[in-house]
């Protein structure tokens, strides 16, 4: 960058590899409005009324969100994936081996802006979770209302996403040993906090993923995402501020937050929406054995969260001096 042309163009000879792998990334990013605006589309074409008449039917009465999605190992091992990996990079990083006889809850931190470490690392075979981790069947957790959008929810499923809810969780342990579930503890209000080098948590006040684990004896693990944060700036938005405020309504109405972020483009590096190219290192740390409880008591479920935030906190003071150099300060877990 400098004071003449403050936008840094990408040169031409930029590798094959490379823009391959940046495509891969701006097919992901958009696949949300395409796939909503391809819906819409058909809706206007008298010719395919039939067609969306059944689909629409169809959602009525699916209840696959519910019930583990319906995930195609296909989908999630297509080398497209490898690509989209590779441009920050995102890699996994296994410190234990993990029973495949029993069940796991994962829990991911941060959120982010979008989980992109959680979708890469678990939605997907980009970095051979199947292989690091043989026997364990992962789903990957998002909010209900997700699987409300036409066409998009079908993409969603297929990478092994389901439902966050509780019942959505138990269906998935009945299935049998090492079936598993990730969570995103923090949720999407943390990514209103989420910029380079800060690593605040949403966690002491989320008790839900502990309870789940105890309901289901499912053992919990802690995963880390270091750089999570780093991959797009946000502006600022200290809490109290009017555009705070604006946020938060909108969540408060809609259940989605809307962080106000810039990365990238396509052909330049310094403006756009595409995120940077910073590496995302996910640590998944020693599982936590939880004793089964239907109906465990408040005092047992805050008993196990200690113990889950001590691990979490042993992933940090482990790998911060290797993953997050560039850190503005330590890990501080702010409800």
């Amino acid at each position: 960058m400098n004071g003449r042309f403050p936008v840094r163009v990408a040169p031409l000879n930029v590798p094959f590899e490379r823009r391959r792998q940046t495509t891969a990334v701006f097919i992901w990013l958009i696949s949300f409005p395409v796939t909503v605006a391809f819906f819409f589309f058909i809706c206007t074409a008298p010719f395919f009324w039939p067609l969306v008449v059944a689909y629409v039917l169809f959602l009525l009465f699916d209840y696959a969100p519910e019930n583990g999605g319906r995930r195609f190992e296909f989908a999630r091992k297509a080398a497209f994936w490898k690509w989209f990996a590779d441009y920050f990079p995102v890699r996994l990083v296994k410190t234990v081996d993990l029973d495949p006889s029993k069940n796991y809850v994962f829990g991911y931190h941060p959120h982010g802006i979008i989980c992109l470490g959680a979708w890469t690392n678990f939605a997907t075979e980009a970095n051979d979770f199947s292989k690091l981790f043989p026997g364990i069947t992962i789903y990957l957790l998002t909010l209900l209302k997700n699987f409300n959008i036409p066409l998009y929810r079908d993409f969603l499923m297929a990478q092994g996403l389901a439902s966050v809810s509780k019942e959505s969780a138990k269906r998935i342990f009945d299935t049998g040993p090492g079936h598993s579930v990730v969570i995103v503890v923090g949720g999407t209000v943390e990514s209103l906090s989420a910029r380079p080098g800060v690593y605040d948590l949403t966690l002491l006040k989320r008790l839900g993923f502990v309870k789940v684990a105890i309901c289901n004896g499912a053992s919990l693990v802690p995963v880390f995402s270091f750089g999570e944060n780093d991959i797009w700036e946000q502006l600022a938005n200290d809490k109290g501020s009017k555009l705070w405020q604006m946020q938060d309504k909108v969540k408060q109405l809609s259940g989605w937050t809307i962080p106000l972020i810039h990365g990238r483009g396509l052909f330049n590096y310094d403006f756009g929406l595409l995120p940077h190219r910073r590496s995302i290192v996910t640590v998944v740390g020693k599982p936590i054995d939880v004793e089964y409880d239907p109906n465990p008591s408040q005092e047992k479920v805050l008993e196990v969260q200690k113990k889950y935030i001590d691990g979490l906190y042993q992933i940090w003071n482990e790998y911060k001096d290797v993953y997050a150099k560039n850190r503005k300060g330590e890990l501080t877990l702010i409800e």
